[in-house]
């Protein structure tokens, strides 16, 4: 059975890797399983499994020391580097988020032995068959006061309606599936942090192609498979879905947890799944960065912008941005401690200022490309013009400093790309909520940075005085 996705109010028939919208990031998520296989990259990206030893992906180890956590650091930023830090759900980041609750599940026991080992059974069958995941934690937006509570006769939000002998039986709406309908299962976490309303408080993962299960797709944002004209978004467009609920049946070997808000808080404030979802999180918003600059830096040559001062003070935002990441991170693992589950995690502090951070460097980093690239962004020639009776004068009128016009331009589609097309301003927005709302993400920075220490540097001082 195929997997229900609505696109345009039409349902997508056929092989969705032959469809247009879908096809460009199905390909590049093969080409990095292809690094997996390749035996120029296979130690890098793999280990042994403990359960077979056969090579499995090193996104589902468990780091035991600083040598692991560098070893993922590795495999994640070869994949990054893959995409250039564009596709925000590669399937490191669910694997990681699989690992962390997985290491910690004895939570789980609290309410039943046996979801802890359904959680078990998951992990080890998407280590060894390389399962990949979509996941979502956002109920629909019908009123974000913080005082409401969906009462509806009609679940608007995804809920648990009934419950029998087979499973949980599930009603209702999810948002932000990123990738929704292309990967193999979808897991479904407690909504936005609502730990407070045991109505909410459930996680289960199920096939991609369950029974009541639908995928409605936003707009897409893909333009054509051009990588001249669309350099970005031939390759990388990944499509966000609506997940609705139509009497799902979730099986009971596939719950790990239900009506319990107390194990929901529990297991995502214990267990490591923060620190290694932001380690796997600012890696790749690194290289994005570097990837940023390197863009920024060949605009400057091309155009012969390098005398003008604003433009070095520009550039240099972007250094300090990017080493301002960098140091976050190394600091993150500097500072690595082992949990009581024997999982070694970088400093969840570091990783919080970085993933605060990002939000607000990223939208100045595509504003600089914009002023850069200033009016030159506007109107640029296609693929087709430089096979067209025109091309002799785009030859001549396009040129830059340091390139010809067909090298400008293809540089200029690519700023234009990133910034400016739909999928751009996509990636934009994508950035600044990312892990969730930046007001909350600093609030969540202010009360769990440990300040003893500093109080105490003042009191000091006052009591000498």
């Amino acid at each position: 059975m195929k997997p229900s996705i609505w696109l345009r109010g039409q349902k997508i028939e056929g092989n969705l890797f032959e469809h247009p919208d879908y096809k460009g990031a199905m390909k590049t998520k093969a080409s990095l399983y292809d690094l997996q296989v390749d035996p120029k990259f296979v130690e890098m990206m793999t280990f042994s499994s403990p359960l077979t030893s056969d090579r499995v992906g090193l996104s589902f180890m468990q780091p035991k020391s600083t040598d692991d956590l560098a070893k993922r650091r590795t495999m994640i930023k070869t994949w990054a580097c893959k995409t250039l830090g564009m596709m925000g759900r590669t399937p490191d980041y669910l694997n990681t988020v699989l690992m962390t609750l997985t290491m910690s599940s004895s939570i789980l026991k609290q309410q039943d032995d046996a979801f802890q080992q359904n959680l078990v059974n998951l992990f080890e069958k998407a280590r060894e068959k390389d399962l990949s995941f979509t996941h979502s934690f956002i109920n629909p937006q019908v009123n974000r006061a913080q005082s409401y509570i969906e009462d509806a006769e009609k679940p608007i939000a995804a809920r648990i309606v009934d419950k029998n002998m087979d499973g949980l039986i599930i009603k209702g709406a999810r948002l932000l599936a990123t990738q929704g309908g292309m990967t193999d299962e979808v897991f479904i976490f407690p909504s936005g942090g609502n730990f407070g309303d045991n109505q909410n408080a459930f996680c289960f993962s199920i096939p991609t192609d369950t029974d009541g299960l639908k995928f409605v797709c936003r707009e897409s944002f893909y333009q054509g498979e051009s990588s001249f004209n669309y350099p970005l978004s031939s390759r990388f467009h990944e499509m966000e879905t609506m997940i609705i609920f139509d009497n799902v049946l979730i099986p009971w070997d596939r719950v790990f947890f239900y009506d319990r808000q107390d194990i929901a808080y529990e297991l995502f404030s214990k267990s490591s799944f923060t620190a290694h979802t932001l380690h796997q999180a600012v890696i790749r918003q690194i290289t994005k960065t570097e990837f940023i600059l390197g863009l920024v830096q060949k605009m400057v040559t091309a155009l012969n912008l390098s005398e003008y001062q604003h433009i070095k003070e520009k550039v240099s935002e972007i250094i300090i941005g990017l080493e301002t990441m960098y140091g976050l991170l190394e600091r993150a693992e500097l500072h690595a401690k082992e949990d009581e589950w024997g999982t070694m995690n970088p400093n969840v502090h570091s990783l919080y200022v970085a993933i605060n951070t990002f939000p607000k460097l990223y939208p100045r980093m595509v504003e600089i490309l914009q002023i850069i690239g200033a009016g030159g962004l506007i109107a640029i020639p296609t693929e087709e013009d430089f096979s067209s009776d025109i091309a002799s004068d785009l030859e001549v009128y396009c040129q830059g400093t340091a390139c010809s016009a067909t090298e400008k331009t293809r540089l200029f589609r690519l700023a234009w790309d990133l910034t400016m097309s739909s999928f751009g301003t996509r990636q934009t927005q994508y950035e600044r909520y990312f892990f969730g709302d930046p007001i909350k993400l600093a609030a969540n920075l202010y009360n769990g940075y440990p300040r003893e220490d500093y109080l105490k540097i003042v009191e000091r001082f006052l009591n000498e005085h």
